[in-house]
């Protein structure tokens, strides 16, 4: 098959200027390109994978390292079980009693809420009745009395009862199974459902049952940190055990405001907010509030052993929201933020706290991403037009100006508004279409001085492409008159296999550069050049525009490894295909080849033109290479090219033909092998008994030639002849039943191309 393909080389780098010029011609192909890359970068912001991320999210630390949020108000004190306290009062847990009286401290110094940022989830082991049970050799009435003496879980509960005491929980990676029957905070959903946007936990860890009942409010105290383990965000809601549980500091707001429940506002996006009686909280879709950090404040704290002991300032405490949590190392409750290396986890949600107080939460709101990606397209459309007006020192001055702009907004915008908006996507790709025009600009040249070489070489002999490179003056048109030998090939039932692919072009495609690259390899190896691909067949020819005396040769051997590499091709495809257990079609290829003066040259107009050859020995050697197939041989010979090499090749002579639009017969034989082949008895014996058949043929002998025919058959079992043979035979039989005319001289007149 010959479907249009793609022409030489030649007709890439030989177009003139013209009114009808290509999409890179009347763009350029420079801007192109940088348009490409801007819409890479937008499809990796959308992406966002994590280096994207983590780069945005550092440059929103930098902003709070050079601007931490200013302490206006102190509405939160943390009592710290730091390390003094430790030492002073023994190992943490400490029994309930103790942390009942440091609740009651609290409450008597006008706490307006306490809030724990532990969790009690198993009952005291200092309880009376559970230390009675575990002293060995305790007389009956003291274990009678400790039993009697209330729990101090009760204890405790008591005066978690007496004031506003929140106690904390936390997610777990793991169910646990809690009693469905302790008290819940209760939502309100405004918009569509957003739990699915929540981060979700299979488990909840909770306080025991009689702290849980007893307390004003319960909340997680759950802080998810980012991929780097810097803590940016705390979720305000999570979903564990498949319900929707309040922060910490969510809920101590609840319980401050008196409200019933928390109201969540959504949208199609995720969630947008936290409503309370009095204020809302903007959060990001998935529920979480963007802190905007101070630095690790002391003044917060006051140890647990002062309060107990009352040897601390009571105003510190009045009418403020009270944290109970622990800076001490060994309880490994600390957390990285941007502006600190270190910090207690009780002090970021003291930090939540005051931020959602004094409104200095910030906002990344869900359209950030579109201005983002705005920016940075009208950015990079501007330098991508501008850049061939302004040149690169101007280019390059306003590429400055507009990227302090977009930092100045940026930073306004934190500032002023706290909302974040990420500089560096804009900058980043505005910098990478820059980058790339300048670099396409810079290569330029070097791309033209090797034009002419990248692209003649997939074509042309290296001779050939060694001397248009040092004179591309010759691409000029024109032609000379010269002896050449032509070659087509066509791989043997290619509609079929093109069927087998149809639900896969580019497997297709794929299947043809592999054996289209080896059938090259072969010819541009044995001095020839490639004039034309055509679908899947090429036509090449030797003898120009270089001198090569042994051109019918070097076509002859160019074939025979053509033949090689693809049987090759075909033991790796069977392979293939048994291990991957489908189906495969071997490939064959036909190939023609004649020699006769051709014109050879630039053939075409001054807006396209290729170096190709024309004449009449080019449509013989097509037709030839259609008959192989007739023939059932690989590789068919015109009489001039069999005539020049009968004495080095394997030849059979195998019909005279007059082809399709011809006059005069052709003497056609087929290559079978080189010197090697040729010099063998079993040729010889082959090559002798073709012959006679070949006589008793065309001496009408037709007893004979149907002899002779078994006999070759016989002969060429190793060599593919069978179809020839069968060929001859049907012949014959069609002769004894209607002899040819008197005037028949054997000439075979072939009826298809």
């Amino acid at each position: 098959m010959r479907p249009a393909g793609r022409t030489g080389a030649p007709a890439a780098l030989a177009r003139a200027p013209g009114p009808r010029r290509g999409l890179a011609a009347r763009i350029g192909l420079d801007r192109i390109i940088a348009t490409g890359v801007l819409v890479l970068f937008v499809l990796l912001r959308l992406w966002d994978p994590p280096l994207v991320e983590t780069l945005r999210l550092r440059t929103f630390d930098t902003f709070q390292i050079l601007r931490p949020r200013p302490v206006t108000l102190r509405p939160v004190a943390i009592v710290d079980i730091d390390e003094d306290s430790i030492r002073a009062l023994g190992q943490w847990p400490w029994a309930r009693t103790r942390v009942a009286d440091l609740v009651r401290r609290l409450s008597e110094a006008g706490a307006a809420a306490i809030a724990f940022d532990a969790v009690f989830p198993e009952p005291d082991r200092l309880s009376p009745a559970l230390v009675a049970e575990s002293v060995a050799g305790l007389d009956p009435e003291s274990r009678e009395r400790l039993a009697r003496l209330p729990s101090n879980d009760r204890i405790f509960a008591e005066a978690v009862a007496g004031g506003r005491v929140i106690l904390g929980q936390t997610a777990l990676a793991q169910p646990s199974g809690n009693d469905a029957a302790l008290p819940e905070t209760g939502f309100a959903q405004l918009g569509p459902d957003a739990s699915a946007h929540i981060a979700h936990f299979p488990g909840l860890l909770r306080n025991v049952p009689e702290l849980e009942r007893a307390a004003a409010g319960r909340g997680l105290f759950t802080i998810v940190p980012e991929r780097d383990g810097i803590v940016r965000r705390v979720p305000l809601v999570l979903v564990a055990e498949g319900r929707m549980v309040p922060a910490l500091s969510l809920e101590i707001l609840r319980v401050l405001t008196g409200s019933g429940a928390v109201m969540l506002r959504s949208d199609e996006a995720g969630v947008s907010g936290a409503a309370l009686p009095g204020f809302e909280v903007p959060t990001d879709a998935s529920g979480a509030v963007w802190l905007h950090f101070n630095h690790h404040d002391p003044a917060r704290f006051i140890p647990a052993r002062a309060v107990l002991d009352g040897s601390f300032d009571w105003e510190r405490v009045a009418q403020k929201i009270v944290l109970i949590g622990t800076s001490a190392i060994g309880l490994l409750d600390n957390k990285t933020t941007p502006v600190d290396r270190t910090i207690p986890g009780v002090e970021v949600h003291a930090q939540v706290l005051e931020s959602v107080l004094t409104r200095a939460t910030l906002s990344y709101p869900s359209y950030a991403v579109v201005v983002e990606v705005l920016l940075a397209v009208a950015v990079s459309a501007g330098i991508i037009a501008f850049a061939p007006v302004l040149g690169a020192a101007w280019l390059l001055l306003l590429g400055a100006v507009v990227a302090v702009f977009i930092a100045a907004i940026s930073w306004f915008r934190f500032t002023e508004l706290g909302i974040l908006l990420d500089p560096t996507f804009p900058l980043g790709a505005s910098l990478g279409v820059y980058a790339v025009l300048v670099f396409t600009n810079y290569t330029r040249e070097q791309v033209g001085r090797q034009r002419i070489r990248s692209a003649f070489s997939q074509y042309l002999s290296p001779a050939l492409v060694d001397e248009l490179a040092a004179s591309p003056e010759k691409l000029r048109l024109g032609g000379e008159e010269r002896c050449l030998t032509i070659m087509f090939s066509d791989v043997r039932g290619f509609t079929s296999i093109s069927e087998f692919y149809r639900a896969d072009p580019a497997g297709l495609t794929a299947l043809m550069n592999r054996f289209l690259t080896p059938l090259t390899d072969a010819i541009i190896g044995r001095r020839g050049t490639i004039d034309k691909y055509m679908g899947d067949a090429i036509m090449a020819f030797w003898n120009a525009p270089l001198d090569d005396p042994d051109q019918e040769a070097n076509a002859c051997a160019a074939a025979l490894e053509m033949i090689a590499r693809m049987n090759a091709l075909n033991v790796v495809r069977r392979g293939e295909a048994e291990a991957g257990g489908f189906p495969v079609l071997p490939l064959e290829v036909g190939i023609g080849i004649n020699t006769g003066q051709c014109v050879v040259g630039n053939m075409g107009s001054a807006q396209r033109f290729d170096y190709s050859v024309l004449g009449d020995t080019v449509n013989l050697a097509s037709r030839l290479e259609g008959q192989s197939k007739t023939y059932g041989v690989r590789i068919i010979l015109g009489d001039a090219t069999a005539a020049a090499v009968a004495d080095r090749f394997a030849l059979l002579e195998i019909d005279r033909i007059r082809v399709k639009g011809k006059a005069l017969p052709e003497t056609i034989s087929a290559l079978l092998g080189g010197e090697v082949l040729r010099a063998s008895e079993t040729f010889r014996k082959l090559a002798a008994a073709h012959a006679g058949l070949l006589a008793a043929y065309r001496g009408r002998d037709w007893h004979e030639a149907r002899r002779r025919i078994e006999t070759c058959r016989v002969l060429g079992a190793d060599h593919r002849l069978g179809a020839l043979y069968d060929l001859y035979a049907s012949r014959v039989a069609g002769f004894e039943r209607e002899p040819p005319p008197e005037d028949w001289t054997g000439v075979h007149v072939a009826e298809t191309k």
